[in-house]
């Protein structure tokens, strides 16, 4: 994988948003080229001067949409059992599958939400989405609510640490979990609320 990096580092010098959105279309393929790796270098890249952060973010979101759906779409017409019989062709692990199958079995399409910033699960929840015959539309807009947030993320620390990106390499999967509890925190704050507004207004106005 150390020298595949630089390859894909090559690349998306070479060829900047393209790059970008190539290889974010792969990762969300199911193709195991981490996130980090990519945005951390576009990252750099821009504290570099060499690229702009609204590019590069545009440039990684259609690149994970265009991924994720071709994912979604060999899940719903393939089925498990297709992609189980010609995934490992692909570098997809059952393992690997088996993760993200459960977490959307038990989360439903609030996985498909906060996969997006989780190690490995993000890469292929794409697929059990697409076993389930998830709604195309519903499955777009979790998407996008998971994925901007992070792809934003990566994208800012790799410009706020310069050259020293690289150490994303290295805590990636830890500050997922710590961003996702983040989010996760916000939403029921949001959530807790809404719902307490809500509640004051029908003892003022029970009508």
């Amino acid at each position: 994988m150390e020298q595949f990096s630089v390859y894909f580092m090559e690349f998306i010098a070479a060829w900047g948003y393209v790059a970008i959105a190539v290889l974010m279309a792969a990762e969300n393929a199911c193709i195991p080229i981490p996130s980090e790796l990519i945005l951390g270098f576009a990252g750099y890249l821009i504290f570099d001067g060499q690229l702009g952060f609204g590019g590069a973010l545009l440039a990684g979101m259609v690149g994970g949409l265009l991924g994720s759906f071709f994912a979604y779409y060999v899940g719903h017409y393939g089925g498990r059992s297709f992609v189980d019989k010609y995934g490992h062709y692909f570098f997809i692990k059952k393992s690997h599958v088996d993760i993200a199958q459960n977490w959307f079995d038990k989360y439903g399409l609030k996985a498909v939400f906060f996969s997006r910033m989780l190690p490995v699960v993000r890469t292929f929840i794409s697929l059990p989405a697409g076993f389930a015959h998830v709604d195309a539309k519903k499955f777009f807009v979790c998407t996008v609510a998971g994925s901007l947030p992070w792809t934003a993320l990566i994208l800012f620390a790799g410009m706020m640490l310069g050259k020293s990106w690289q150490i994303m390499l290295a805590i990636g999967h830890e500050a997922s979990l710590v961003f996702v509890g983040v989010c996760a925190v916000v939403i029921a704050v949001i959530y807790l609320r809404h719902h307490r507004k809500k509640a004051e207004a029908a003892a003022v106005d029970p009508e």
